[in-house]
């Protein structure tokens, strides 16, 4: 891909000119649409310079895919004005739904792509944002487990649910589905608040909660008497504290001996 110092030395005018148009051609014809030939046509440049530009074709769709999901991150920050955090991540969860099934060219162009061990910048920027909202859970003192454990499920949950929907037919899509897989994720992440119900917030989940309020108050900014080198380590204790699950009683093996069963 293209170095960010050689980036700099073309003109923006110029980059964006190049996006836009393969942007139009995505639109207009999906991902096999966005040749670096066809896309130098549209762009009215001759090839060589979208490699000057963005090093190879990833780093043209990279930049594509950002310049899609701006308008998804841009509408993100309609959601700082929501007070209570665990209502943030569940609009934050509709908000990436309608995006992903209004937009599925670029959705499938950040998340559907998938290379081992690479999420395109946009995709970063997406996951930063959710990690801030599930921080905001963790420093209400609702969060069962390590910010980044959380955020990697509802990521996860989240991507691979829209994904499958748009594969499916846009008739025969039963959108009753992300709703059942938001509150599924969001039971397994948040804790009920603790005055609503006392006795079910208790042992594990109220050790992790707390773990994460702890960590969410000695975050940036905060003042505290640990070492510069001693902080990181306190906050991988309480991930560790956040994210250990009591082993359970194994459950008694049942063997089926000559006679038993059919």
């Amino acid at each position: 891909m293209a170095d960010e110092s050689d980036a700099g030395q073309v003109p923006a005018t110029l980059r964006q000119r190049i996006v836009q148009a393969a942007a139009g051609l995505l639109e207009e014809g999906g991902l096999e649409a966005v040749s670096t030939r066809a896309v130098a046509t549209a762009a009215g440049v001759p090839p060589p310079t979208i490699f000057r530009t963005f090093g190879d074709k990833d780093g043209l769709l990279e930049a594509v895919g950002e310049h899609g999901f701006q308008m998804y991150l841009d509408s993100k920050l309609r959601l700082t004005s929501i007070a209570d955090p665990v209502e943030q991540l569940r609009a934050a969860w509709d908000l990436q739904v309608q995006f992903g099934l209004a937009h599925p060219v670029y959705y499938t162009l950040v998340y559907g792509q998938a290379r081992s061990g690479h999420l395109p910048r946009a995709g970063r920027q997406a996951v930063e944002e959710l990690r801030r909202m599930v921080t905001r859970v963790a420093a209400a003192g609702r969060l069962r487990m390590s910010v980044e454990r959380a955020a990697d499920v509802m990521h996860a949950v989240g991507v691979g649910t829209i994904i499958t929907m748009i594969s499916v037919p846009e008739e025969s899509r039963d959108l009753v589905v992300f709703d059942v897989a938001r509150e599924l994720v969001l039971g397994a992440l948040v804790t009920p608040p603790r005055a609503a119900d006392e006795g079910k917030y208790e042992g594990d989940s109220l050790v992790a909660s707390s773990a994460m309020e702890l960590r969410a108050a000695l975050g940036p900014g905060a003042v505290h008497a640990l070492s510069r080198a001693e902080q990181p380590l306190l906050v991988e204790w309480l991930n560790r504290l956040a994210d250990t699950v009591r082993e359970q009683p194994a459950r008694p093996r049942t063997s089926l001996g000559p006679g038993d069963g059919g």
